[in-house]
């Protein structure tokens, strides 16, 4: 590797007015040398692509869905890694730095940013507290720096998922023997005001995928389940001194798997309709 590797950010996006300033100005403010912003925007109507093409090095439209809108900025991308963010995530100022340089450490091609929640609210606070279960979780992490070569010739991003594409690339890798290896930095997810209809909206609309991922993936879902359970295990003692959110946690997680499971069922019909008309 080169002292300085390229890094292509890459940030797809829609309707997200609210967070993409934060988002692209955290990018832009990197300590690292050399690296380009990529923004996919799929058809925003709120004023996003405007505020985004402003800031971008390059600018795109495309979709229909954040799988599609990744592919295409790595399709577009120069750099030799590319560094994956969602719209309502803010970089710390050195994260592109810390990661390539757990890459060339580990000589890993993957590299997972762990995150937090950040936000207003009761729910948004479980949230956040179910995400500090999984900081010492690295088995949970999904990798966000990737080798671009290898995205370009085995790792794409399935497209007939939404949601589940982190997982389905963090178990295809693992099967194939190859390193996540975790960066010592943490990213803020900015999630707003959570209420429980937005996150049960959420949680059935990414269930839609499930059957996909399944299907790509035998016990996938079994898999993840226990690791998530070890991951609250784990941390029980953290999760006692806030019972009051545990306690939220745990309603919040139960309404979020019968999302899934109505969403998952929703998913299985329509993949058969489509075998059946194919």
């Amino acid at each position: 590797m080169s002292i300085s590797d390229r890094v292509s950010v890459i940030v797809p996006t829609r309707n997200n007015i609210r967070t993409i300033e934060a988002c692209l100005q955290s990018v832009l403010a990197q300590d690292y040398p050399d690296f380009e912003l990529l923004v996919i925007d799929n058809s925003s109507t709120d004023g996003t692509a405007e505020r985004a093409s402003q800031r971008a090095h390059k600018f795109f439209t495309a979709g229909p869905e954040r799988s599609a809108q990744r592919n295409r900025g790595i399709k577009e991308a120069t750099g030799e890694w590319i560094l994956w963010l969602d719209s309502d995530m803010i970089l710390p100022p050195q994260a592109l730095s810390v990661a390539v340089a757990t890459a060339r450490s580990h000589g890993a091609i993957g590299v997972a940013l762990p995150e937090r929640t950040i936000g207003s609210g009761f729910w948004t606070a479980c949230r956040a507290l179910e995400r500090e279960c999984y900081l010492n979780a690295p088995w949970l992490h999904n990798p966000r720096l990737l080798n671009r070569e290898f995205m370009i010739k085995d790792g794409a991003f399935d497209e007939g998922m939404s949601g589940p594409e982190d997982t389905d690339l963090r178990l295809s890798m693992r099967a194939a023997g190859l390193e996540i290896a975790l960066a010592d930095i943490i990213i803020d997810h900015d999630e707003g005001h959570l209420t429980l209809r937005e996150i049960m909206e959420k949680r059935y609309y990414y269930g839609l995928s499930i059957p996909v991922l399944q299907r790509e993936h035998d016990g996938a879902i079994g898999t993840q389940r226990s690791e998530v359970l070890k991951a609250y295990t784990q941390n029980w003692r953290h999760l006692a001194k806030r019972p009051v959110h545990a306690a939220g946690m745990a309603f919040m997680r139960v309404l979020e798997a019968i999302g899934y499971l109505v969403g998952a069922r929703a998913g299985e019909k329509k993949l058969h309709q489509r075998e059946a008309g194919a």
